[in-house]
């Protein structure tokens, strides 16, 4: 079966076989999860993937909600072959994701702002799992994280001024995604200049990419659809 085209952070449904394989493959508190996990349908997040991975092979994870005393979050990674996979989709959209009361306000704003601007943005990280699961993962130390994904440099631009004002309000963090497929934490990007060199997150790779050069695959990106 040829590779999937899958992201960091998209969201995949496995077959019930293809849980049964992972538990298989795990023990202990992460053979629990995905059990519980395979039980009731829940979508795995892709991670990037390990070296030497086959090509019809994905890397994928599943977040336990913190320990009610300690804290403590159990991450469970795992790969699964292609074929147990019956559907990607991307990240939750704004409209999709639950927040507590106290950030409802100003997430509506900024996602209605975001709309009107017509930027891609999705939501990962813990509030999308308590959303997923209706289980409780945000705590009192929890971020939004937000997937910004612009189709120009105008766009990137845009979205950045609506972050950065609403992280007045909002414990915002997260990545700029480019057409490329490279991600950039949001906040190194603003506090990094012209020249400067950003980490730059791939499916397969982590690189120091110039910001510069990374500005340019939105040339590219326009030039490959006009």
């Amino acid at each position: 079966m040829p590779s999937l085209i899958v992201e960091r952070h998209d969201l995949v449904r496995l077959t019930p076989e293809g849980w049964e394989t992972v538990c298989r493959g795990l023990s202990g508190a992460g053979r629990d999860l995905a059990w519980q996990w395979g039980e009731r349908d829940l979508p795995a997040v892709v991670r990037r993937t390990e070296p030497g991975t086959p090509p019809d092979v994905l890397c994928l994870g599943m977040p336990a909600p913190p320990d009610a005393i300690s804290g403590q979050k159990l991450r469970v990674g795992f790969a699964v072959e292609s074929r147990h996979v019956v559907g990607i989709r991307a990240p939750l959209a704004l409209d999709e994701a639950g927040v507590p009361a106290a950030w409802q306000a100003p997430f509506t704003s900024l996602r209605e702002e975001l709309r009107e601007a017509g930027i891609d943005c999705r939501v990962f990280g813990s509030v999308a799992m308590q959303t997923l699961t209706g289980e409780r993962y945000l705590t009192s130390a929890s971020d939004i994280d937000l997937l910004l994904r612009p189709a120009s440099s105008a766009q990137l631009d845009a979205g950045l001024d609506l972050l950065r004002h609403y992280a007045q309000s909002l414990p915002l963090d997260g990545e700029i995604a480019f057409p490329s497929g490279d991600a950039v934490s949001w906040k190194e990007w603003l506090g990094a200049g012209g020249g400067d060199r950003v980490l730059a997150k791939r499916l397969n790779t982590v690189a120091l990419l110039r910001r510069d050069a990374l500005l340019e695959r939105f040339i590219d990106a326009e030039c490959s659809h006009a």
